[in-house]
């Protein structure tokens, strides 16, 4: 298991957990500062609660969208939290006109109106595959807008809430949840450490 990882700031109030996850795998944790810092990290993490407009304008304040993009396209082990996921999309109805990183096609959308929203609270994570990272159980959810389907190239699962809804995309060495893995007891801290073991997998 790798011992230390990256994690990008982006203004979100789930750094703190995602901190004290990783400490609990005895995994010590950096702040990027810099887009050099992403490209050279063994592991980032892209965490996220809050906003789609200004996390993405935090990221580009740091000058780390191509950075980012570059890593995940290149199959480096990467890992996006909650709003993380949803920042690898094209946009999101959240923040029109407001360009997410790309790496995954589609545009985010709020969930049905006619739900309790935010989705808050534990439900059941699906996967489509059982040969990669995600395995059934049951995470912690905190989250108003969903990415509606899978994208060509990626495996992932789903979560119901009325419908459907990816609750997490996974590729190779990259995982994006929508779920928070640091919040969702053991079954999360597996999914963290499968995650933290992986190392030039197949995409």
């Amino acid at each position: 298991m790798t011992s230390s990882v990256t994690i990008i700031a982006t203004g979100s109030a789930n750094t703190a957990s995602v901190i004290a996850a990783f400490d609990r795998l005895s995994v010590s944790t950096r702040t990027a500062k810099t887009p050099t810092d992403v490209r050279n990290a063994d592991r980032v993490v892209l965490p996220g609660v809050g906003a789609f407009g200004p996390a993405m304008r935090r990221i580009d304040e740091q000058g780390m969208r191509d950075a980012l993009v570059e890593r995940i396209t290149d199959d480096r082990p990467t890992l996006a939290i909650c709003l993380g996921l949803q920042l690898l999309a094209d946009g999101s109805e959240e923040s029109p006109g407001t360009a997410g990183l790309g790496v995954v096609d589609g545009t985010v959308t709020r969930l049905p109106e006619d739900l309790v929203v935010p989705h808050l609270g534990w439900n059941e994570v699906t996967p489509v595959s059982d040969d990669g990272l995600l395995a059934p159980g049951w995470a912690y959810f905190a989250n108003s807008y969903r990415l509606p389907s899978i994208p060509e190239g990626w495996s992932g699962a789903w979560t119901d809430y009325g419908s459907g809804f990816v609750s997490a995309l996974e590729r190779g060495n990259v995982l994006a949840c929508q779920f928070h893995p640091e919040l969702s007891g053991e079954w999360g801290a597996r999914l963290l450490a499968r995650w933290l073991e992986c190392t030039g997998r197949a995409s």
